[in-house]
């Protein structure tokens, strides 16, 4: 499974989104429907799965999914 799909599926799961209405260029909040605690638990989520940290200013410079893997994938 892809990084992007790994994030994907971490989103839907999350946040109780469809999949297929998560896309690269989606933000967390504005399309996807997050609140501040679905993004900090999002956040964790992701730090467990990837074995990773992210500090509180590099969390405020992920804003869609595209970001996410991005990051991600410099971390890995």
């Amino acid at each position: 499974m892809s990084i992007e799909d790994k994030v994907k599926r971490i989103l839907a799961e999350r946040l109780e989104v469809d999949p297929s209405e998560i896309r690269p260029d989606a933000e967390f909040i504005s399309d996807l429907g997050a609140d501040s605690l679905d993004i900090v638990e999002l956040l964790m989520s992701l730090e467990d799965e990837f074995d990773i940290e992210i500090s509180d200013d590099e969390a405020e410079q992920i804003m869609t999914v595209k970001d996410a893997v991005e990051f991600i994938t410099k971390r890995l």
